[in-house]
């Protein structure tokens, strides 16, 4: 897990990025504090880079995608963000040697496999649980133990949209070309389990699905935040973007929201991944108490009802149908209301302000606010017993029209004493581009 942030107003932006990566192995979990998350995304222009979730892309980190692009990027440049966003999508897919269609192959099977293992074992802990506590189950109550959680799974994919990103005959061709496979990885993962036919046809489909539908996040997933100025763009904007896998060099991916300052909008906080204690400072509650006041007080107005119904002595039960259903819609109303005048409570008071006085802030000002609530959260993550998902040093960085990327803090694993030549290198870089480009003029 991970805490980034863009803190920007008309000015510039800020991104800011702990240091903290998690990582999964068989013997259990093991976290890091010394993870590269936020790069320039260009050496020349102003644009920059986070990342959060996944840490590798299909086996490969981040960090070597990024600085791939960023070579292959050199001094080209665009008139909007949106076109930095949709070039760099555009390499993933770009470069055979980085994710071979082999290695394409092998990644999706690894995803449909993964998640059946993850069904077979949920489904094993519900029949042990059953078998605790009637002590012996029938055939037919195992198979209606395996049905159900396969079909709960099957209508939440069914429900989910497919992204938007995908060629005509897609599914098709993910269809024909590794049914076989995904039937074999049935037969084998739940080999010991009752399966019918229709039941074994909604796993199939499943399995085609993983290649083309995100019904949540997986510790697969990954999410890219680009941000900072295009040629044309006046202020600052952001896209942020979640992205799985590469089949069929088809790109998963989806385009979660965007953001930009205009003449309009004065300024904008965004958190990402673990956003709670942003959320808290922004609205004055942490999100978690709100969500459980909402649910306590639905179950209120709930069990008030039937105190009510129960209170009346019914002649005719059509009566007490049509009171019961008016009872209800006055309920959601009610509660709709509440949520609404606590919302703009909260905006008013607690958001708009702190809105207000970003709108003018400068640049070292917008990089020390957004180091401070990423180390709001690393502080509540240290001092509480959740796991330290958000730690080690504090990435910063601000995006200015005329300045360009420029970092407020950076860890390096080595001392720049110690290393001269890497700084020489990376600017012989830069001035052997900017002589090349004066010769051709």
């Amino acid at each position: 897990m991970t805490a980034e942030i863009a803190i920007m107003n008309r000015e510039a932006i800020a991104l800011a990025a702990d240091s903290a990566v998690t990582m999964v192995a068989s013997g259990g979990e093991k976290i890091f504090t010394s993870a590269n998350k936020l790069f320039a995304l260009s050496k020349y222009h102003p644009v920059g880079i986070m990342v959060y979730g996944n840490a590798t892309f299909m086996g490969v980190p981040w960090e070597i995608i990024i600085k791939m692009y960023r070579t292959a990027l050199g001094k080209r440049k665009f008139d909007s963000l949106d076109d930095y966003a949709e070039d760099f999508l555009n390499f993933l897919t770009g470069p055979k040697e980085l994710f071979p269609e082999e290695i394409q192959g092998k990644y999706y099977k690894s995803m449909f496999t993964g998640y059946f293992l993850y069904l077979r074992d949920n489904i094993e802990k519900k029949v042990k649980k059953q078998l605790e506590n009637k002590g012996k189950l029938t055939d037919s109550e195992v198979k209606s133990i395996v049905t159900s959680q396969i079909e709960e799974e099957y209508k939440i994919w069914g429900k989910t949209p497919l992204i938007d990103s995908l060629p005509d005959d897609f599914l098709g061709i993910i269809e024909r070309k590794y049914k076989k496979e995904i039937e074999e990885t049935i037969n084998k993962v739940f080999e010991k389990l009752p399966i019918g036919k229709k039941v074994k046809e909604h796993l199939i489909k499943i399995a085609i699905w993983i290649s083309s539908k995100f019904p949540g996040d997986s510790n697969r997933t990954s999410g890219i935040v680009i941000a900072g100025y295009g040629e044309k763009d006046i202020f600052p904007a952001l896209i942020s973007f979640k992205l799985e896998a590469i089949i069929e060099n088809t790109l998963k991916y989806i385009r979660e929201f965007s953001e930009k300052v205009n003449h309009k909008t004065r300024a904008v906080i965004i958190p990402f991944a673990q956003r709670e204690m942003v959320h808290t400072f922004m609205e004055g509650v942490d999100p978690n108490y709100i969500r459980v006041e909402q649910k306590y007080l639905a179950e209120i107005f709930k069990q008030y009802s039937k105190i009510i119904i129960n209170e009346i002595k019914w002649e005719d039960e059509k009566e007490k149908k049509g009171f019961v259903a008016k009872l209800e819609k006055a309920n959601k109303e009610i509660l709709k209301y509440f949520q609404k005048k606590t919302k703009d409570f909260r905006e008013k008071n607690y958001a708009i302000p702190v809105i207000n006085v970003v709108s003018f802030l400068p640049k070292d000002e917008l990089a020390a606010m957004a180091e401070s609530l990423i180390n709001l959260t690393s502080l509540k993550r240290r001092y509480t017993l959740e796991k330290e998902t958000v730690a080690g040093p504090i990435d910063v960085a601000v995006i200015s029209k005329g300045d360009g990327f420029i970092w407020i803090k950076r860890k390096h694993y080595f001392t720049q004493e110690l290393n001269p030549h890497f700084f020489k290198r990376y600017f012989m870089e830069v001035n052997d581009e900017e002589e090349k480009e004066g010769n051709n003029n």
